[in-house]
């Protein structure tokens, strides 16, 4: 019998160091000898790396639904051509970004339904669901000073649109407790990875 893999996200407003967390849990996971794949969205491998530069980096007006069903698009793209199969294969996929940066982007963040959207998510992802996620929790305006000059169209939505999605992930958090825990994202990187580590063991060791 095939060992089924797992599915952990890593979430949170920009500038509050998931990306770098995403690699040094690969990092440690390789090192115990799992088989990971790091991935991210928007992104996927082919037609989801031309809707990234649509969505990062279009410099005209973006209607906040749209600006949802691509994500939604490169979603659906990226389940069936690198998660699904990569769990099925007994991998440890590893993604930033997922289904709640939808909720607390353009839900929270640009004020479309959440109902809505939670539904949409579970179109373009079959209703397959992380196993775990991370959420990291940095304040707004900390977060935008780490985020630097160089910002893309996300990034450069101004401080009140980021406080709103900072607030999302930790709606979204008190909502789910069981797979979506909160990282302090203030500290230094070894301190964030400690912390991340810690939870990732007991949820291993379960």
């Amino acid at each position: 019998m095939e060992e089924k893999g797992l599915f952990i996200t890593f979430e949170g407003a920009d500038g509050c160091g998931k990306t770098t967390q995403s690699e040094l849990i690969k990092q440690y996971l390789e090192n115990k000898g799992y088989q990971t794949i790091w991935t991210r969205e928007p992104g996927s491998p082919g037609l989801g790396k031309k809707i990234r530069e649509l969505l990062l980096h279009y410099d005209g007006d973006v209607a906040p639904r749209c600006e949802a069903f691509l994500f939604l698009a490169d979603r659906a793209q990226h389940i069936e051509h690198t998660i699904k199969p990569a769990v099925k294969a007994g991998k440890i996929v590893l993604c930033d970004r997922h289904t709640d940066s939808t909720i607390a982007y353009q839900g929270y963040g640009r004020g479309e339904d959440i109902k809505q959207l939670k539904y949409l998510n579970d179109l373009a992802t079959g209703d397959i669901k992380p196993d775990l996620t991370f959420v990291f929790d940095v304040s707004s305006e900390v977060a935008q000073t780490r985020v630097g000059s160089e910002k893309d169209r996300m990034e450069s939505a101004g401080l009140e649109f980021h406080k709103k999605v900072r607030e999302g992930y930790l709606k979204i958090a008190q909502e789910e407790p069981l797979r979506v825990k909160v990282v302090n994202a203030n500290n230094s990187i070894e301190e964030v990875f400690e912390e991340t580590r810690a939870i990732l063991d007991e949820f291993l060791n379960q």
